[in-house]
Order: structure tokens, then C-alpha cells, then sequence
């Protein structure tokens, strides 16, 4: 007689290797991809090692950034990803590339598509057709992330304690009206994150240019930030913020489905008003200042 069961069956546990090398590949090659999120239980049944084993390694790869840990468990890490290539950057540029586009032709403005590395924000796209050329900024250029619209906006979304160790001592002038102080720059943060992620930047970065900007962001935090630039005297920034918000959380979407389920459905890339908030939701966003700089 036969005896069947319907309990799932159980990979038995792999010989634990001898080389400290071979444990690390064997927890690195669990994750299967840029987007893999998993906790300690799925890594230890990926790689066959002992728990144990598996959770003092993802320690020490944590502490190493070739793990990141947060509340969903783990992930790969900046140096790993950075091993593998761009660091996702490919992906945030084929993402974004549309709505860079349609940004530019919208407002007539210079856009920009930039990530965080260190304390710097590097420019991944720039598109502003014969305005490219009134921007002091180019592809691969870096620029402190204090100083720019898209920077701010990305710090603001970062925990304070990460910001410090980013930026603290390294407040460099630019131009006049540089931050220079960490307090300013929280005080600046904490505004950016009560205008739903709006930075604005005036002369800040460069001297004739203004700038604002909104940061792209995954499950777990920001990952780019989105912005476009103009001529001080003239650019319409207030006017033109609610475009960036929206092709912001686009991209963000477009990068991380999962995150559109619980939004409001992306919408057709037919060509958006420039008003596309009302003059009182543009208000309320920016903390009744819309005829000011802030």
C-alpha cells in the first residue's frame, strides 16, 4: 500500500561550504534580481545554509553596503548593484525618458533626471532642446545635492541622521545664496516634505538659474529626483510645480508597479494643461505663498 502526503517538500540542507567566499556567493546569488526583497527565512531556504549562518553573513554584508536591510528584510545593496553595472540607472532613464520629453515640450523649460551618489547629485538626462544650452549643467556632471531643487528633494525624503552624515561638513558656497548650515537645511527639508515633496531652488546652484524639482521614489525611499530649470527673471515655477509631482510619481510607478495599485490610475500621455491644479489646491501646497519664493 501507498502511502501519499500533501505536505510541500523540504530542500534538505546544503553541506555548509568551508570558504567564508562561498557562503557569501551562495546568500548574494538567493537574490534574483535589482527588485528582490527578502526576509531571513527566504534567503536561508534560497541558499540552503543554516539560519544562523545566513543572518550573522547578511550582517556583515549589510554593514558592508552589499546588503541593505530595512522593514521588509533584505535586498541587494549600492555595492552590489554598482558590481553589476549602472546601479539601475538604465532602467530609471527608460523609465523616465517620455516624460522628460513631454515635460520640456509642455513648459518650454530645461529638465533634468538626476541620482544620488555621496553628497552629490549626478545628471543622468538633460533635455531642453536649443535651452540646453542656458543651463551650466551636463550629462555625468555632478553638483552638491544642497544646492539644487532635484537634490533637496531627494534629501528630504531620507531619514535626518542620513542627511547629516551625507552633507555634514560639506556644505559648500556655490553661489550667495548657497545653504550653508545643516539647521537651515532641515528647516528647508521639513518645508519641501509639507509641500508634498516640492523643491524650489533660486540662484542657489548657479547664478540666473531657477529651479524645481520632486524627488522619485520606491518602496523604500527616493530613488531619483526630477526637475526643470529656467532663466530666474521668467521661469513660472509655481505655475509649472504640479507637472513635476505628476510625472514624478509617473516614473515612480512606471519603476515600481506595485506602488499604482493603491494610487489612482496613470493616466494617458496625452498633453496635460499647464494648470493642472486648481489655484487653491496650488495654494494649499505651497503654504499660501504662490507669489513668493520660499
Amino acid at each position: 500500500m501507498t502511502v501519499t502526503t500533501d505536505a510541500p517538500a523540504r530542500k534538505a540542507p546544503r553541506e555548509v561550504p568551508p570558504s567564508m567566499v562561498e557562503r557569501m556567493t551562495l546568500i548574494l546569488d538567493a537574490f534574483d534580481g535589482r527588485a528582490a526583497r527578502l526576509t531571513l527565512e527566504e534567503v536561508a531556504c534560497r541558499s540552503r545554509l543554516p539560519r544562523s549562518t545566513v543572518h550573522r553573513i547578511l550582517d556583515s554584508l549589510v554593514k558592508l553596503n552589499w546588503i541593505e536591510h530595512a522593514t521588509f528584510g533584505y535586498r541587494l545593496g549600492r555595492r552590489a548593484l554598482g558590481a553589476g553595472g549602472d546601479n539601475g540607472q538604465s532602467e530609471i532613464r527608460e523609465a523616465a525618458a517620455p516624460l522628460l520629453h513631454d515635460l520640456h515640450m509642455q513648459t518650454g523649460m530645461v529638465v533634468h533626471l538626476s541620482v544620488l551618489d555621496a553628497h552629490e547629485m549626478v545628471c543622468l538626462d538633460k533635455v531642453g532642446g536649443r535651452m540646453a544650452s542656458t543651463i551650466p549643467s551636463r550629462v555625468g556632471g555632478r553638483t552638491p545635492a544642497h544646492t539644487t531643487a532635484g537634490g533637496k528633494a531627494f534629501l528630504a525624503w531620507l531619514d535626518p541622521e542620513q542627511v547629516d552624515a551625507l552633507c555634514g561638513g560639506r556644505l559648500v558656497r556655490t553661489t550667495p545664496n548657497t545653504i550653508t548650515g545643516l539647521a537651515t537645511l532641515h528647516l528647508e527639508l521639513n518645508r519641501i516634505r509639507q509641500r508634498r515633496g516640492l523643491a524650489f531652488e533660486r540662484e542657489e546652484s548657479s547664478r540666473g538659474v531657477a529651479c524645481v524639482g520632486a524627488a522619485i521614489r520606491g518602496p523604500e525611499g527616493p530613488v531619483a529626483s526630477l526637475s526643470i530649470s529656467g532663466d530666474v527673471r521668467t521661469a513660472p515655477l509655481e505655475r509649472v510645480a504640479p507637472l513635476v509631482v505628476d510625472a514624478a510619481q509617473q516614473i515612480g510607478r512606471t519603476l515600481y508597479p506595485e506602488l499604482g495599485a493603491a494610487r489612482r490610475p496613470v493616466r494617458p500621455a496625452a498633453p496635460v494643461p499647464v494648470d493642472t491644479w486648481s489655484p487653491e489646491a496650488r495654494t494649499r501646497v505651497l503654504g499660501g505663498r504662490v507669489g513668493g519664493w520660499i
